[in-house]
């Protein structure tokens, strides 16, 4: 066994002593999702709150309050499956909660950069806080109807590593044009992927009706 294996397995004992004792307290699983979205306010609000003197420090504070924001997320769907909570709506929920909180990242950045009068990342900023959303809304509407697009890159995860990371080390700059730019392919990937696969659908149903009539 590896020094690196022995470390993931370490962190997932870890993990799942934390879901067995959240599952005891019968914390609601839905609770802890909305935790994750007032933390990730609290990052918005140090986003927001930096000064060209405190930006290296503020929005390091601010990756360290996302990742762990990142907790509630690992923790709230385990913690709904050892208690046998697991709902449609608890998915509905999460999915709209995770929205918000990407939002309010970027809300808390458009705070930044309006203050700093630097309006060409406000554009910026705003371009990738729509093509976030776009990202989601793109699978969710093909996913109604072709069953299923997980084609493309930028998802959340990949998002928020990004984010964590600009904020980390002060590069939030670069991150957000890489983001806007894998975002866009995405968003146009999903599109395409859905096109192809209407086609297909909508020719199978032609040539079904041609032979039923």
């Amino acid at each position: 066994m590896t020094w690196t294996s022995a470390f993931g397995r370490g962190c997932g004992v870890l993990l799942d002593a934390i879901v067995r004792w959240l599952a005891l307290t019968r914390i609601n699983p839905n609770v802890l999702t909305a935790l994750g979205l007032v933390i990730n306010v609290i990052a918005a609000f140090l986003f927001g709150y930096a000064t060209a003197e405190t930006q290296r420090r503020m929005f390091f504070y601010a990756g360290l309050v996302i990742i762990g924001s990142g907790f509630f997320d690992l923790v709230d769907g385990r913690v709904a499956r050892a208690r046998n909570k697991v709902t449609r709506f608890g998915g509905f929920f999460d999915s709209v909660v995770d929205r918000y909180s990407d939002a309010s990242q970027f809300l808390g950045l458009l705070v930044f950069y309006a203050r700093g009068e630097r309006f060409s990342y406000v554009l910026l900023t705003a371009f990738v806080m729509i093509s976030a959303i776009m990202v989601s809304y793109t699978r969710a509407r093909a996913e109604s109807l072709i069953g299923s697009c997980r084609v493309g890159f930028m998802e959340r995860p990949e998002r928020l590593v990004l984010v964590i990371i600009g904020a980390l080390f002060n590069r939030m700059a670069p991150v957000l044009w890489v983001i806007a730019v894998l975002s866009t392919i995405t968003v146009i990937h999903r599109t395409v992927h859905t096109w192809r696969q209407t086609q297909l659908m909508d020719g199978h149903a032609a040539e079904t009706a041609t032979h039923a009539a």
